[in-house]
């Protein structure tokens, strides 16, 4: 007979048995639910609702129920339908009737609520280290390829040349975002609801600030009815996520066409890379390549909260029993993502020179030499479309703005002095954007060391 069962005359049906149950996800919750249950029979002893004897009798069993369950000496049934009636199924076996006492003034629904705030808690605190080990990878590449010219992109098309250490730290500006959104998610996921009951609290004095303490959040829920049907922390942690998760592909991207022979700008090392079952010439940047891929899983995750949320009047609805697999998949990609882009990344090998070579080409000091010529009194739009004649010119000569002689310069502008050289001159280009934020090696110096000093204080 269920738990619940004494208002039924007929036995489930076998198929609503297999539909109804969540053991075969919510299983791994069982640390929480047992550490939460713990707290709640604490709790319910120190308040008189039962007597102190039973409570430790209660939290005695579930200690050493997870003991068992750590060391593979239980098993979880399908029968008993989810992790919390498999808890206390367990736990009557073992210390009897005394054991039926643990659900007083609770209900699976603020359970549930508080099993999953308690885990999501703690794998945002580790996704937030998987991101600071990243970033902290991401000043090292910086600090080392300070100096390492290459060409900036626009519509994918040469714009202007910048560094490497530059690219690097336009990522760590994504992600360190992304840190912070999963700190803002990690503070509305502190908030402890049971106490809240099926919809409607409890007539039993619980002490739910004690409960609070116990389980070390910041806050009790402030209403019964939302505390139960309340799915916005996982909403907004899957919304981080996703957001991650696109920086990471875009990044991805990037490092899978740099690592292409058109480009040749990185190689992806051994150890990240796999070959063709065919071409026995191939090294493909899968690792790059699946972390892109999987952002669309992560995205799918989000709509799938997001879908089932959109309907569902208040309170608490079996829907929401959907939000467990979407979470705990995205939980688990996010973190296979970081684990590997990581070491992925630190391993690469920056090819400076064709780097450098890149940025030559496109003619990235076009720019320059339109800000030239308005020193020299001319109008910008005027300067502007000089410039723009001389790339013309280039292009029919093949050459670019360094193999302009100075009388070919004058024929565009009189006002072209031989101090032309200095600024098309790749190093002078970006060594002159020596603005805040800008690619000046001086300027992504200062970045950096700001950037160590914001790390530390996460």
């Amino acid at each position: 007979m269920k738990l619940w069962g004494g208002r039924f005359s007929k036995e489930t049906d076998k198929l609503v048995e297999d539909f109804h149950s969540s053991i075969s996800f919510d299983k791994r919750l069982y640390k929480q639910d047992i550490r939460g249950s713990i707290a709640h029979a604490r709790m319910l002893g120190k308040c008189g609702i039962i007597s102190t004897y039973e409570a430790e009798q209660i939290i005695s069993g579930l200690e050493a129920i997870l003991k068992e369950l750590e060391e593979g000496k239980l098993e979880f049934s399908q029968d008993a339908e989810d992790i919390h009636m498999n808890v206390e199924t367990l736990l009557i076996q073992k210390i009897g009737d005394v054991g039926k006492k643990l659900h007083t003034g609770r209900s699976r629904n603020d359970q549930v609520a508080l099993d999953v705030r308690l885990y999501l808690k703690e794998e945002i605190v580790y996704i937030i280290q998987l991101l600071v080990k990243l970033e902290k990878t991401l000043l090292d590449l910086a600090q080392k390829y300070i100096n390492t010219i290459m060409p900036g992109y626009t519509h994918l098309q040469k714009a202007q040349p910048v560094t490497f250490a530059h690219h690097c730290m336009a990522y760590w500006e994504m992600f360190y975002r992304d840190i912070h959104r999963f700190k803002d998610a990690h503070k509305r996921t502190d908030m402890m609801p049971l106490g809240s009951g099926a919809l409607a609290g409890t007539t039993f004095p619980l002490d739910r600030n004690m409960v609070k303490e116990e389980l070390g959040f910041e806050k009790i829920t402030r209403n019964s009815m939302d505390a139960v049907s309340d799915r916005d922390f996982i909403i907004e942690f899957n919304s981080a996520a996703a957001i991650l998760m696109m920086h990471l592909s875009r990044f991805c991207e990037e490092l899978i066409i740099w690592s292409s022979d058109e480009f040749r700008f990185i190689e992806m090392d051994d150890a990240f890379s796999t070959g063709s079952s065919i071409m026995p010439q191939k090294k493909n940047p899968d690792v790059a390549e699946l972390v892109r891929g999987k952002t669309g899983r992560v995205y799918g995750n989000l709509v799938t909260i997001l879908t089932v949320m959109k309907g569902l009047p208040l309170a608490y609805n079996k829907d929401m029993q959907e939000d467990k697999e979407s979470l705990f998949d995205t939980i688990d990609t996010v973190k296979g993502c970081l684990i590997t882009f990581t070491p992925m990344l630190a391993t690469i090998t920056v090819k400076e020179r064709i780097m450098k070579e890149g940025a030559r080409g496109g003619f990235g000091g076009a720019t320059d030499v339109a800000d030239y010529l308005v020193t020299k009194g001319v109008p910008f739009r005027e300067a502007h479309k000089i410039v723009g004649e001389l790339v013309a010119y280039c292009i029919s000569k093949g050459i670019d703005l360094e193999g302009l002689s100075l009388e070919e310069y004058k024929d565009f502008s009189p006002a072209i002095e031989n101090d032309i050289f200095e600024k098309v001159n790749i190093e002078n280009v970006v060594a002159k954007r020596n603005v805040a934020g800008g690619p000046a090696p001086e300027q992504v110096a200062a970045h950096i060391n700001t950037a160590r000093k914001l790390l530390n204080e996460i």
